[in-house]
């Protein structure tokens, strides 16, 4: 068996061409708030990127780089201001942060409506009850790349491995709703190559590369691979051996070109959806 690829890149490219047509419609371009804190090299490109593809898609992106040292006062007032600024429909605070600024209670003085990453606790909230507003950009990312696979998800068995708020919880959540049978994997699970080698869909999102040997998939799954990781030759790798695995999955995403452009096109649409709130 030879994988079949999931193309994030050219998927991620129909979404933004179908933003794009949408926001043409509309009597105001969309506008997305970007607040970055410090001169961390990794934020400083995916928040260029970020805003490359607002630009592609007519999204009026306003960024706000503010220095290392400010205050956890100064960015909530910050804050508290794009809240109440009719022209910003979306507000971002790329992370991670400095340490000595609260993250949690950062990302919890977004407006839910205007919390277009989706990590929000109402939003998550929402997500859990199955009534969701905005969602994390990831996990939802991955449905869509799920569903070009044309398989019905429906009684699947999903491993995740990863418990972070940004993918690993919200990911569960998605798949819950779409009626697979969810089980997270973390730093103390026990049996984990028996785990994966049962799931039908694998989501890895450990941060480590490689970690995911390809004789532990089930052959015929559908696997996910959300790391990426820089040896030190400098390629970049997932958390899956990716040659391995495709000889077994049914499915697989590459690395890069998989899950990253999706969360991108996602945040473009979650953006356009802020903005259909306020219009």
């Amino acid at each position: 068996m030879t994988a079949k690829i999931l193309d994030g890149k050219a998927i991620a490219a129909q979404q933004r061409q179908l933003v794009k047509a949408q926001i043409e419609k509309l009597e105001r371009a969309p506008g997305l708030a970007v607040i970055r804190v410090g001169d961390n090299p990794a934020s400083e490109v995916y928040v260029r990127n970020k805003r490359n593809a607002c630009a592609e898609v007519g999204i009026n992106s306003q960024a706000f780089e503010l220095p290392a040292n400010t205050s956890e006062d100064d960015l909530l007032e910050l804050l508290d201001k794009l809240n109440n600024d009719d022209d910003m429909d979306g507000i971002l605070v790329q992370l991670p942060l400095p340490d000595h600024i609260n993250s949690d209670l950062v990302l919890e003085r977004i407006l839910p409506e205007k919390d277009i990453d989706g990590f929000h606790p109402y939003n998550i909230g929402r997500l859990a009850l199955r009534m969701p507003l905005l969602r994390s950009c990831t996990p939802k990312g991955i449905m869509t790349l799920l569903a070009h696979t044309g398989i019905d998800l429906t009684g699947l068995d999903a491993v995740i491995i990863g418990q972070s708020n940004i993918v690993g919880r919200p990911m569960a959540l998605e798949l819950l709703a779409a009626r697979c049978t969810i089980t997270v994997c973390h730093s103390r699970t026990r049996n984990l190559q028996e785990k994966i080698s049962n799931a039908d869909i694998v989501v890895a999102a450990v941060g480590k590369p490689n970690f995911v040997k390809g004789e532990w998939i089930k052959p015929g799954a559908i696997v996910i691979d959300v790391g990426i990781n820089r040896l030190e030759n400098g390629k970049l790798v997932g958390d899956v051996e990716f040659e391995a695995a495709c000889q077994r999955a049914s499915w697989i995403t590459p690395v890069p070109g998989g899950v990253g452009p999706m969360t991108v096109a996602t945040l473009l649409e979650n953006t356009l959806q802020a903005a259909l709130f306020s219009n």
